[in-house]
């Protein structure tokens, strides 16, 4: 019996109480799943133990048969999960008991309470599936002692808002964890349904799981069976295991490489985007192995960081099985398997992009913002990256289209593949720089991605054509027919802008770089952009944002000579341009289509006051008193 009195009382972090409250109203439908997720931490616990132990064999002693075990009371009406893995002490059962350590835990939370659904269960995908017990448990009892030490700390909590820490009872090393199950979960005292479960969701841990002196799972490593013994079934529980998730993989990949460097294969990709893709911490899910003895969790090195969906696990016959990290990252053999295993999935990613555009179309989706990453990042395999991208366009819709369709869809005369990138994708999509190339029918990548200006910027050409921002440079257009040319409009409609110009240059001074007639609105007024040899607009607010680049560059005011503004006042300039007052009057025109222009773009106004007014006045000059 523990004495009450050594024991701490803590309160639950917070995201971790909002967590336990959801899973005890939760409305799932298979809450057997519990077990899994208990028996896959064992499993785990048991994998850092062989691994520690091939460096300090005293942390495995004489036991060596590592074995997880399930036992059954049913007069007290528990359930025990034990183990003799790795073990905890007083400070591991706190961090990981009493808090969810991971980036992104808010956000986490946030989409359990809002995808309550039987179809849709989420706990699992931050490592928080031990809570999971209290699905059946009204208290949850955990004994620990960690190898190489001889104390035993014990766990305790209702799951009701706090938890208590205090000396614990366990003879070795290991784990115990006692559910004292809940009146209607009756039905895990059963013998015969615990085998049950374990054989539908855990046969493929690698590790014994004993129930009295019966094994319930075939304890062999998946990866080392045939590919053609191995059903959809267990690869998606062995997925579930791996990734500690409870979608479906969208795909798998299972491999023997034979040859000078020998390993097995066993990948996922996710049917589903984890939380945390984008977090600064965030590693790829691939364990290593040494035959079939695990090693390292997530080596650097063995996935290219923008393949980091993916989960699974690679068993290596040639490395050593004492292989530090400091070794695994300039290690010749991870450096052959990582080339094997990237060539593999953007294999796989080809020949599903061409058989099922439709799933494929999901996954990007998903992770094509982490893959469009590996364009400019991996220089061996960057072009096929490229190949895979998907991108909205101007004339697409909410449909993807890949560069190849694109290409396919250029005009005649056309020489680059344009595209405009920006913060938010309605923007972009409404941004006036697009507006004479869709009333010429040309097509633009529409690129809302932080990373989309990066790739871009390093990326030369694809299939011999160039690629050239809409908002940088001059538009070239006028060599492109109109797709719908108006009937009213004359060859000579368009009015002289040239005295409109001088006067614009010279009310807005050294504020831009030049003013000039443009061929790329159609129904904006005026338009700001870089010059041909300045850095793309949105980049460079992208980088003065992160503090990257100080001073802003001067942009090009251009302005529309067909838009009715316009062309009043050149109609205004050019009967009374002498007058003082009526160069003032339009001055502040020039002032309030430049800010106009500013906003546009989502730059912030120098003086919102000043700008206030002049629009005020604008305004007043439209509705003369009577």
């Amino acid at each position: 019996m523990t004495d009450t009195k050594t024991q701490e009382t803590h309160a639950f972090q917070a995201e971790v109480s909002r967590l336990l409250e959801i899973v005890a109203h939760s409305l799932y439908s298979e809450r057997q799943v519990f077990l899994r997720e208990l028996v896959s931490n064992a499993s785990d616990a048991c994998d850092k133990l062989r691994f520690l132990g091939q460096q300090d064999a005293k942390l495995i002693g004489d036991d060596s048969e590592l074995r997880i075990e399930l036992a059954v009371d049913k007069a007290a009406r528990t359930l025990t999960v034990s183990d003799n893995g790795i073990g905890m002490d007083k400070d591991e059962l706190v961090a990981n008991l009493g808090t969810i350590a991971r980036s992104g835990t808010a956000a986490f939370v946030k989409a359990m309470e809002e995808s309550q659904r039987k179809d849709n269960p989420l706990i699992g995908q931050f490592g928080v599936g031990f809570y999971s017990a209290f699905m059946v448990a009204d208290r949850v009892t955990v004994d620990s002692r960690k190898a190489g030490t001889d104390a035993a700390w014990r766990w305790e909590s209702d799951g009701k808002g706090s938890y208590a820490v205090g000396a614990g009872e366990r003879a070795s090393r290991g784990t115990s964890i006692v559910l004292h199950l809940k009146d209607d979960a009756a039905e895990f005292l059963d013998e015969g349904r615990l085998g049950e479960i374990v054989r539908r969701y855990s046969d493929h841990i690698a590790i014994p799981i004993k129930l009295g002196e019966t094994t319930l799972n075939r304890a062999s490593a998946l990866w080392m069976r045939a590919k053609a013994d191995v059903t959809a079934e267990q690869h998606t529980e062995f997925y579930r295991h791996i990734a500690h998730a409870f979608d479906e993989p969208w795909a798998n990949l299972h491999w023997r490489a034979e040859g000078v460097i020998e390993y097995s294969a066993l990948l996922y990709v996710p049917g589903s985007r984890p939380f945390d893709l984008f977090a600064p911490e965030r590693r790829h899910g691939v364990k290593l192995y040494v035959r079939r003895v695990f090693v390292n969790e997530a080596p650097e090195g063995l996935v290219p960081r923008y393949l980091r969906f993916l989960r699974g696990v690679v068993d290596s016959e040639d490395l050593p099985l004492n292989v530090s990290r400091e070794m695994l990252q300039n290690n010749p053999v991870i450096a052959k398997i990582r080339q094997g295993l990237t060539g593999r999935v953007l294999g796989e990613l080809e020949k599903r992009a061409k058989d099922d555009a439709d799933g494929y179309a999901t996954f990007w989706g998903h992770f094509g913002e982490a893959m469009k990453e590996g364009i400019f990042e991996d220089a061996e395999h960057g072009k096929r990256v490229l190949g895979l991208a998907r991108f909205r366009t101007s004339t697409q819709g909410d449909g993807w289209a890949s560069l190849a369709d694109y290409v396919s869809r250029m005009k005649p005369e056309q020489d680059a593949i344009y595209y405009i990138a920006g913060d938010d994708p309605k923007a972009v999509a409404a941004s006036p720089h697009l507006e004479g190339f869709a009333k010429r029918g040309i097509e633009v990548l529409l690129l809302s991605d932080p990373v989309d200006e990066f790739w871009v910027a390093q990326t030369d050409a694809f299939d011999g054509k160039k690629f050239k921002s809409v908002t940088r440079g001059a538009a070239d257009l006028a060599k492109f027919a109109e797709a719908e040319k108006k009937d009213d409009a004359k060859p000579d409609d368009t009015p002289d802008v040239a005295p409109l110009l001088a006067l614009f240059r010279l009310t807005l001074g050294d504020t831009v770089k030049d003013v000039r007639a443009s061929e790329r609105l159609a129904e904006s007024a005026v338009c700001l952009v870089a010059d041909e040899n300045d850095m793309d607009i949105h980049l460079e607010r992208m980088l003065r944002q992160h503090k990257q680049l100080k001073a802003a560059s001067k942009r090009i005011l251009e302005i529309n000579p067909a838009h009715p503004l316009v062309r009043a006042l050149v109609a205004t300039v050019k009967t009374d341009g002498e007058n003082a007052a009526m160069q003032a009057r339009v001055g502040d025109v020039a002032k309030l289509l430049y800010d106009q222009a500013r906003l546009v773009e989502g730059d912030k106004l120098e003086d919102p006051a000043d700008f206030a007014r002049r629009m005020a006045a604008a305004l007043a000059a439209g509705f003369p008193a009577h």
